[in-house]
């Protein structure tokens, strides 16, 4: 890593941050059961980078079902009201790498409304000096174009930056765009070309989070406990 400038640090939300994967898991699954042929996997989310209007016309039989698969998941989110939780030992974490110096950042496939939203509700917005979503460019990952669009705005160089993500996507942006990635693996296995691109691999998000901390030389003591 590169002696001078700030370092900064880019999360991923779902999954990374926040444990919203299983609401999402479920909402698609309800949204797209009448128009494909086999059911959404957490697996196939390793493989998904962008707001869900531009990832069903991929996952649909036919292009003319997505409108009906919007207005399925729109019901479905209107009468399954869900407020993302953050994992545990977020805040701590992003306010100790914050007063710590580093930058820090969000990359993530969710469209812009639905991440500010969560970050109002975290009350999380001020501890990141950019937010990048999957509404802000024609492209999404596994594009590196929204992390190089973070490192411009945040004035940072690739060798000074982490980034953490718990999708192949992540990993292989990451890896292109020359930015160290942690990935965080839950219960998925990724595929071993994919490991192979990444700095480093955990099994949890805390997990994910010590690593942060050490790369940036940040000491939180009882992270564990958090």
């Amino acid at each position: 890593m590169s002696s001078s400038g700030r370092q900064a640090v880019v999360f991923d939300l779902d999954g990374t941050l926040v444990d919203s994967l299983p609401h999402v898991l479920a909402a698609f699954t309800h949204a797209l059961a009448p128009y494909m042929d086999r059911p959404i996997t957490m697996e196939m989310f390793a493989q998904f980078g962008g707001p869900p209007w531009r990832l069903f016309p991929q996952l649909v039989r036919d292009r003319r079902e997505v409108a009906g698969a919007m207005e399925r998941l729109c019901d479905y989110n209107a009468r399954h009201g869900h407020r993302p939780n953050l994992f545990a030992g977020v805040r701590p974490v992003l306010e100790t790498l914050h007063a710590h110096g580093a930058q820090l950042a969000i990359w993530t496939g969710r469209d812009r409304a639905s991440a500010q939203s969560i970050l109002r509700l975290h009350r999380l917005e001020p501890l990141f000096a950019a937010v990048v979503c999957g509404d802000d460019l024609p492209s999404h990952k596994p594009d590196p174009a929204g992390l190089r669009l973070v490192l411009e705005r945040l004035g940072a160089e690739p060798d000074q930056t982490l980034y953490l993500g718990d999708a192949d996507v992540d990993v292989l942006a990451g890896h292109a765009c020359g930015v160290p990635t942690v990935l965080i693996g839950g219960a998925r296995q990724a595929a071993d070309d994919v490991r192979r691109k990444a700095w480093r691999e955990v099994a949890r998000p805390e997990d994910g989070y010590r690593v942060a901390l050490e790369w940036a030389g940040a000491v939180l003591p009882g992270l564990s406990a958090c």
